[in-house]
């Protein structure tokens, strides 16, 4: 044992003894008074030529001490560089960076191609999908250019397809419980989807309060195979538009005008909207993964037009002028938005995503969708021609018929009271008229007043309490609850109280 420790003590002395040795010497080559002294002690020596030398010495010191300090903070920067965390909304910054590049490199690639293509004599839609030239065209067709020519060619098929369409009467003869009914069963019988009754309730609900419903939650629970099943159910497929990161405006939507081709982008989106105007069925669209982008970017105008009362003034601008050969229904370059249309967003909340703003959910009903439904043996219903006249008048007939009774009303006006007294929020407008409209048919569907505005409340208030810090709310969170259970009875505001003791539990 005498002898390890001998051994470990001079192990370790010498280890020591390098280490000062390291530290004397950088002592000593940083010991600037010492190189000053030495320079006075030999500079009465000097000759001329060697004063030189000497410069030329101190200069290269210099540059050696300068040129080393440069380096090592060079390696620190770079190696806190790749340690540094980036912050995810940096990372969605830089990808929407690149998004742009490569829009503008695709939209400087068709300029370069239209230029090409004008030096041969010809257009560019005079070039096949393969890039082969197809048969030419005439002189007087080539000089059909400008505001002769036709922009809206899918448009004007359709207008051409439609010149004798009459408007079709299905003679509707159910009411809500019944289409409730129907359209669960159809969905288990024939797509092999389940849904509880009262996820089909809320979801009809939610299609009578507002035009855009958003489908939220885990993913794999049917957010998107529930709008899917509703334009199977009514006989007219759902357009499906999904959502690219890229999207930064309308065009996205619509399309947009090819100053170079002189042609109008159609989308489907745009094309089931001009069919819709036609007709008297029911039409969905679904925006899948709408919260890719921003929501902001590319449905603003349409979450203001939707909001219109007068529903004549659904008028949306496609583009600034009219041309003689536009579609009929494209009047000054004007769309009517389609009344029988709605648009079902899904949305998963993970990180590759953008959180939905208050103001999309003010103008939105969101429904969430966290479990599947129980498989159950389904009666076999076949799809349905529906009008939308006739689902737009049992919507109507509910609010009225069903209306919120005054004395819950009353209830909601003190909670409001409650609310903005304890947690700063307050409903707004709105949401109350929204509240007015999903409540009534909700009923209606065969729910009960208290569950309609229990779910309402929850995923169109409480929602704004996340923005909220939890550690100043929290202590107010079960005042809340008390007041919930004394004011619309013990345990009946479940999905509220659900919701509060889960963000208590979160914050």
């Amino acid at each position: 044992m005498d002898t390890f420790l001998r051994f470990l003590y001079e192990f370790v002395n010498q280890i020591v003894a390098g280490l000062y040795s390291i530290l004397q010497g950088i002592k000593q080559i940083l010991n600037f008074p010492a190189f000053y002294n030495l320079v006075s002690q030999y500079k009465g020596d000097f000759t001329g030529a060697e004063w030189i030398l000497v410069a030329i010495t101190i200069l290269f010191m210099i540059v050696f001490y300068g040129g080393t300090i440069f380096l090592v903070v060079f390696a620190v920067r770079k190696i806190a560089k790749r340690i540094k965390p980036v912050s995810k909304s940096a990372l969605i910054n830089e990808v929407e960076e690149l998004n742009k590049k490569v829009i503008k490199l695709s939209k400087e690639k068709d300029e370069i191609l239209a230029m090409k293509v004008s030096q041969l004599g010809l257009k560019p839609s005079d070039l096949s999908e393969g890039g082969e030239l197809e048969e030419e065209k005439s002189q007087e067709e080539e000089a059909t250019a400008g505001e002769t020519g036709i922009r809206f060619s899918k448009l004007n098929l359709i207008d051409m397809e439609y010149a004798d369409y009459k408007i079709k009467n299905y003679g509707n003869t159910f009411d809500l419980p019944e289409l409730c009914y129907n359209f669960r069963n159809f969905a288990a019988s024939k797509l092999k989807l389940f849904y509880k009754e009262r996820m089909i309730r809320t979801f009809v609900a939610g299609l009578a309060s507002t035009r855009l419903v958003i489908l939220q939650g885990i993913s794999g629970t049917g957010k998107t195979s529930l709008a899917y099943a509703w334009g199977k159910f009514m006989k007219q497929d759902s357009c499906v538009a999904s959502v690219q990161p890229s999207w930064r405006d309308r065009t996205d939507l619509f399309g947009y005008f090819n100053e170079f081709t002189k042609k109008f982008n159609e989308t489907e989106l745009l094309k089931e909207m001009y069919i819709a105007d036609y007709t008297d069925d029911v039409y969905t669209v679904i925006l899948d993964e709408m919260n890719l982008s921003r929501v902001e970017y590319y449905f603003a105008e349409m979450l203001s037009i939707l909001e219109m009362p007068d529903k004549k003034e659904w008028i949306i601008e496609i583009v600034p002028n009219s041309w003689p050969s536009d579609p009929k229904k494209l009047m000054h370059g004007k769309i009517q938005v389609p009344p029988n249309m709605w648009y079902i967003g899904t949305i998963n909340n993970d990180d590759s995503t953008f959180a939905v703003t208050d103001k999309v959910y003010d103008r939105a009903m969101p429904i969430d969708i966290n479990e599947k439904g129980e498989p159950f043996t389904p009666d076999d219903v076949d799809a349905q021609n529906i009008n939308y006249s006739h689902l737009d008048k049992l919507f109507t007939e509910a609010m009225e018929n069903f209306a919120i009774t005054q004395e819950t009303l009353d209830k909601i006006e003190k909670m409001d009271d409650f609310v903005i007294k304890h947690f700063r929020i307050a409903f707004g407008n709105r949401i109350v008229a929204h509240m007015k409209k999903f409540v009534p048919v909700y009923v209606a569907c065969g729910g009960t007043e208290v569950e309609g505005v229990d779910y309402f409340i929850a995923k169109k208030i409480l929602r704004k309490f996340e923005q909220l810090n939890m550690a100043l709310i929290r202590d107010e969170i079960d005042g809340y609850i008390k007041f919930l259970d004394d004011t619309f009875g013990k345990g009946a505001m479940a999905e509220c109280i659900e919701y509060l003791l889960r963000l208590k539990k979160m914050g």
